[in-house]
């Protein structure tokens, strides 16, 4: 599924204008973008948690010449976290 996909949808069933739907869903994952680039947990109650996670710097190795060493820097990852619901809807637990 898409935005796009999802705009029609939504704008199919509420009878709202598809421009109106778009743009109150591009502003929601915009504050969703900038909550997450502040450090800020955003939580939506039976849906899911996301939530930045640091992962360490860590020694890579090129497979085909494994005497090059490459540091690998730490950096921000987004890390999304299911809710009750959403894992008895998709799991049928």
């Amino acid at each position: 599924m898409t935005k796009r996909d999802l705009v029609i949808r939504i704008a199919d069933e509420t009878g709202l204008i598809q421009q109106d739907v778009a743009a109150v869903l591009q502003k929601s994952l915009d504050y969703i973008t900038e909550a997450l680039e502040k450090g800020e947990t955003v939580e939506f109650r039976n849906f899911g948690v996301f939530e930045i996670n640091v992962r360490k710097s860590r020694i890579g190795r090129n497979p085909n010449k494994p005497e090059n060493v490459v540091t690998i820097p730490e950096r921000k990852v987004v890390k999304f976290k299911p809710g009750k619901i959403m894992k008895q809807r998709i799991t049928g637990i």
